[in-house]
């Protein structure tokens, strides 16, 4: 079955009859009708390929234009004919030139390049380059046949905005460090690449790699190479480069084997920050204070110092420094340990604060409908204060303009308390509730564009599971109803009469006689159930991967043509319940929950 992960566990059944109380529904307003997702990548622009396509990286030329270099290839990923491109848009990524050979397809194998812009409005470029030409014959003993991660590291440059591009290639001083000395190949071949752009920091260029010991990727380090003249030196040759950290050990790999896919920020102080990936179910992160020569001790990287610490597999965990000196964050939020889980992406936003990031609860930023896909190796492109992310899934590589509201909110999370209006269909206090039931408004189809939320104040002792909080069901059971389900957490459960599904929340925090915020969210884009408790999303804590689940695409309708039961369970005391006819963003629910139960 092609939907087989995580349906919030849907099952098709009969549904149970259920009782509601009899009433008329009240007058409401049309439902929102479905428009088009803008996070669903098929609405995206493409960026033109041969077939393969990889890591699509924009820098604004002097012209104006975007130039994007990927890699590509006729093949799939690391197949012989893999070489690095560029292509120009003058539009905004609307349309595209035809490709542009920095290294041809009929040379040795080219890849993952990183581009750089400099004051000069010259361009260089970063890439692996098997300039040796070791061949898959080479890799056969080691059952594999890929020799796009090995060789030298090089650069080239373009005094031309990218059209075309110097003849000579130049290699950069890689230094031979333990993990080579001990690597498949005994230290005869370097194993290496590296994603993201280079990062201008004062007046150094600073560009983060994955060194490789065990072929293909089965262990790996990070170093950093660092040039003080890149952006003054016009003679390619006299750059100098000088590899960090310093000493025979990249950036200290003390959680697990794999430390790889290295990238960085510059902070406001000076310092430098780093997030790569694992195979922890979480990505790294540390800090330098002294331009890469050494790191703090990597750690799990949290959403503040001290806090809960952020889920992502093993896939690109990428940063970005905004020209507003704030920051953003790309990364999938699950614990998978795998290449899986790389849909949907989620952004989440950074505040420095006396040196450290502290990160904001996430959104969701772009999804593909099919869950088995993979959004990967993003890029962040921001001009005349708009904002666009670039990213691949291997065969297709598209770009797509973000709100920047979205954006705004991440960066604004805290400071917003009062209670969102927009959608709000049911606003429901304590003597309200008191009647027993409440009128539903027809709630929208859970299509494209579309969505509900269904939030709740309430005070959450000990009550037994499967009491009965909200229920809007019909006598065949169509409709939703909000429980409480094992462990101190809640439960949805929703239907159309014949297709259900269901999610449950992270565990209710213990605290006697406190008030809880509860927030249901139903993403009919990307069919995602999630909650938030308390102002914090969900994301599965120490005993699930994933906080959220996903939904059958055949679930529609679940509209009960019937009134709202409210029950007044014992251990349960229901303050204020909220109901909206669409998906509210994560910074929208914080708000209501800093505005408090009024």
């Amino acid at each position: 079955m092609r939907y087989r992960r995580r349906w919030g566990r849907w099952t098709t059944r009969v549904c149970r009859l259920a009782m509601c109380l009899p009433g008329s529904l009240a007058a409401a307003p049309p439902a929102p009708q479905p428009t088009p997702d803008p996070r669903n990548i098929r609405h995206g622009t493409v960026i033109p390929d041969e077939g393969y396509c990889d890591q699509p990286y924009v820098v604004i030329t002097r012209d104006g234009n975007w130039l994007c270099t990927l890699t590509t290839g006729r093949g799939v990923e690391g197949q012989p004919g893999q070489h690095v491109v560029a292509t120009i848009s003058a539009d905004k990524g609307r349309t595209w030139s035809p490709l542009i050979d920095i290294e041809p397809a009929d040379g040795p194998e080219a890849s993952w390049v990183m581009p750089l812009v400099t004051p000069s409005s010259r361009v260089y470029v970063f890439y692996d380059y098997n300039g040796d030409r070791d061949t898959p014959v080479h890799m056969q003993t080691l059952g594999g046949a890929r020799a796009d991660m090995l060789g030298w590291y090089v650069y080239k440059f373009s005094d031309d905005n990218g059209r075309t591009w110097s003849p000579q290639r130049y290699r950069l001083p890689v230094r031979t460090t333990e993990i080579d000395r001990y690597n498949s190949f005994g230290g005869r071949i370097e194993m290496l690449w590296g994603i993201g752009k280079p990062i201008i920091a004062a007046d150094t260029v600073i560009l983060g790699f994955s060194k490789i010991g065990g072929y293909v990727i089965n262990w790996s380090e990070g170093w950093f190479l660092v040039s003080d003249n890149i952006l003054t030196e016009p003679d390619p040759a006299r750059i100098t480069w000088h590899m960090r950290p310093e000493g025979d050990i990249g950036v200290q790999p003390v959680l697990g084997p794999i430390s790889e896919e290295q990238n960085l920020v510059p902070l406001g102080d000076g310092s430098l920050y780093t997030m790569y990936r694992t195979v922890e179910g979480h990505p790294c992160h540390a800090y330098s204070r002294d331009c890469a020569r050494s790191w703090t001790l990597p750690a799990y990287a949290e959403y503040s110092p001290g806090g809960r610490r952020i889920k992502h597999p093993r896939a690109c965990p990428r940063l970005w420094k905004t020209a507003n000196g704030n920051y953003l964050f790309w990364f999938h939020n699950n614990g998978q340990k795998s290449y899986e889980g790389r849909n949907p992406a989620w952004i989440t936003g950074g505040i420095e604060k006396q040196g450290r990031i502290h990160w904001s609860q996430p959104e969701i930023l772009l999804y593909d409908p099919d869950p088995a896909a993979r959004i990967s190796y993003p890029d962040l492109i921001e001009q005349d204060g708009r904002y666009w992310i670039t990213e691949t899934q291997k065969t297709v590589a598209r770009v797509h303009e973000i709100a920047p509201t979205l954006l705004t909110s991440l960066w604004n999370q805290g400071k917003v308390k009062q209670v969102t209006r927009r959608g709000l269909l049911v606003d429901a206090g304590s003597d309200r509730m008191a009647a027993g039931s409440i009128p539903l408004p027809r709630l929208p189809e859970l299509r494209e564009g579309q969505g509900l939320t269904i939030e709740a104040w309430l005070r959450f002792e000990d009550p037994p599971v499967d009491r009965v909080l909200l229920d809007a069901r019909s006598a065949v059971g169509k409709g939703f109803v909000l429980k409480t389900a094992a462990n101190r957490a809640v439960r949805i459960e929703f239907s159309d009469g014949r297709t259900g599904a269901f999610w449950d929340s992270d565990p209710l925090p213990t605290t006697r006689g406190r008030l809880h915020h509860v927030a249901c969210i139903v993403d009919a884009g990307p069919r995602i159930i999630m909650f938030m408790v308390d102002g914090v999303l969900c994301d599965g804590g120490d005993t699930r991967p994933y906080g959220w689940g996903l939904f059958n695409p055949a679930l529609v309708d679940v509209n009960p043509g019937a009134p709202m039961r409210i029950d007044g369970a014992a251990g349960v005391g229901l303050h204020r319940v909220r109901i909206y006819n669409r998906a509210l963003r994560t910074s929208e629910v914080i708000g209501n929950n800093l505005a408090g139960e009024g």
